[in-house]
């Protein structure tokens, strides 16, 4: 059976993209990381490993991932973008304190771009949805504090 980063490799050879080393480490890093990485982290992640990779190599492949559809741009104000290899409808509720990002879904929710459609007259290419709070481990982090 094939992982999800063999299918995205498959996926970006048939659209004529040479694998590199570092372009399969990039991809693998956010397909196993759950944590919606910025592109200094993965960076980081993998810079012990390849040690002549740039921040430039990073964002020019998660571009380029983008633009294939693999990966999602997730931008909140001021702060780096955040990187989501979890294409599929879902949304995402973000800790106000450590940044922690988790995902979630809403099947009620999966109509709501036709029913924008319909109400505003609007072509609707997507939609978003991200909910703010404090996530556990800090919730408990405060609790034994006080």
């Amino acid at each position: 059976m094939k992982t999800r980063v063999q299918h995205a490799l498959e996926h970006l050879k048939e659209s004529g993209v040479r694998i590199t080393p570092q372009r399969h480490a990039i991809l693998a890093y956010l397909m196993d990381s759950m944590t919606h990485p910025t592109a200094d982290e993965i960076y980081r992640a993998l810079e012990p490993k390849f040690p002549s990779m740039s921040v430039a190599t990073v964002y020019n492949n998660l571009k380029m991932f983008i633009e294939a559809g693999l990966v999602r741009e997730l931008t909140y104000g001021d702060s780096s973008s955040r990187f989501d290899a979890n294409v599929s409808d879902h949304y995402h509720a973000i800790c106000e304190k450590c940044g922690k990002i988790a995902d979630f879904s809403i099947p009620a929710l999966e109509n709501v771009e036709q029913a924008a459609a319909e109400r505003t007259g609007f072509h609707i290419r997507g939609h978003r949805m991200e909910v703010y709070g404090v996530c556990r481990e800090c919730a408990e982090e405060a609790a034994s504090v006080h």
